[in-house]
């Protein structure tokens, strides 16, 4: 019991004076031990690593998981030493929607087929979202943690050591240069205040070298932050090749699925609309516009469309699958200017370059979309939102 009061009173001594000295090197009224130059740079750096890390860490999560929610229920996970349960990914969810609405409409459909395709990328887009993000939090987000969680904290808990050692060793500093100005001053009493001076002299020295050490210690850890960044750079490297090949995978997805939904567009849009033309398409005497109403109209040239009699045989319709072998109008073909660049689906339709100019016009129950396009001796179908029309 003695021991421990004895060691508390110690320490409250040491307290104090550490308080004393640094209220009077914040007055300005006591002497502070700087540190070299270098010393102070590698201060500095440290710091500087630290501030930078912690705010692409941060980041990188909400990168990762924009869901703050999901971010707590994590790291309170993490905190407690648990696995994380499996969470289902947004595309992984909308793959599932497509799915049951496809299975609800009919998978036979049109629609509930180009559902389960598109649903089906839906769920390799989340699959591959999964993989990226527990590849970004292995490799990248784990050093970075590690690093402000350990190696930070060393370098925080010996910078404060080492500046309770410098405190120590400015007072006493002070205390000697207290003790030498009252020995010059009570000459008669020179065998006291010389017991003092020495007194002060010695726990100088040993201050010093405590100081010294615990400097030395500070500086290697501190110089350690080059490998800190070596080790960061390599995990940059990592998270990017990640993220690339989380890019590629997504791109080569959507490829496959644009390529699939082209190549059944024509068939689907071609079966759906001419078989609404022939049945829906007027008798010919009521598509035929009143000789005086026609007299009014403006002399513009217009793509005439034929229109298609019901129960009878349209050869011409059927020709639209293959344009190749149809016959332009002797009237109502007009140039058309092509706004955006158009990959042909199949042989029945045109590949088309923006900007260039090419002759279209319409068929007999073709859907209303869609148009015959002429460049040279190519030939197919084009689409109308792809064309400014030309008088």
């Amino acid at each position: 019991m003695d021991f421990n009061v004895k060691k508390l009173a110690s320490d409250a001594g040491v307290f104090f004076s550490r308080a004393m000295q640094f209220t009077e090197e914040k007055l300005g009224q006591a002497e502070k031990t700087e540190l070299d130059a270098h010393f102070e740079n590698l201060l500095a750096r440290a710091d500087s690593t630290k501030n930078w890390t912690e705010k692409i860490l941060r980041q990188t999560e909400v990168l990762l998981q924009p869901n703050p929610s999901a971010r707590v229920e994590e790291f309170l996970y993490e905190k407690l030493d648990r696995k994380v349960p499996s969470r289902v990914t947004n595309g992984e969810l909308l793959a599932q929607y497509m799915t049951e609405a496809a299975n609800d409409f009919g998978p036979g459909t049109p629609y509930g087929k180009t559902l389960i395709k598109v649903g089906e990328t839906q769920r390799r887009l989340g699959a591959a979202e999964r993989d990226f993000i527990h590849s970004a939090s292995i490799n990248f987000l784990t050093p970075l943690r590690n690093f402000l969680e350990g190696d930070w904290r060393t370098i925080s808990k010996e910078r404060r050591i080492l500046q309770n050692c410098r405190l120590d060793l400015d007072a006493c500093k002070a205390r000697l240069k207290k003790a030498k100005a009252a020995e010059a001053k009570a000459a008669c009493e020179g065998d006291l205040w010389s017991d003092e001076v020495e007194k002060a002299e010695h726990e100088l020295r040993l201050t010093q070298t405590e100081f010294d050490r615990q400097a030395e210690v500070t500086r290697l850890l501190l110089e350690g932050i080059s490998s800190t960044h070596v080790n960061h750079l390599r995990c940059l490297h990592e998270f990017v090749e990640s993220q690339t090949n989380y890019y590629a995978q997504c791109y080569q997805y959507m490829l496959d699925l644009q390529k699939q939904l082209g190549s059944s567009k024509g068939e689907i849009f071609s079966g759906t609309f001419v078989g609404n033309a022939e049945s829906t398409s007027p008798p010919p005497a009521a598509t035929s516009p009143p000789a005086v109403g026609a007299a009014t109209l403006p002399a513009v040239p217009t793509i005439p469309v034929v229109p298609t009699i019901v129960g009878v045989p349209n050869t011409v319709a059927e020709s639209v699958l293959n344009p190749n072998e149809v016959k332009p109008p002797a009237s109502g073909t007009r140039k058309a200017r092509v706004l955006y660049d158009y990959e042909a689906a199949d042989s029945s339709e045109l590949a088309l370059l923006a900007d260039e100019m090419i002759t279209v016009y319409s068929l007999p129950g073709m859907d209303p979309d869609w148009l015959i396009g002429e460049r040279g001796n190519q030939k197919g179908k084009v689409p109308v939102t792809y064309l400014e029309l030309l008088s």
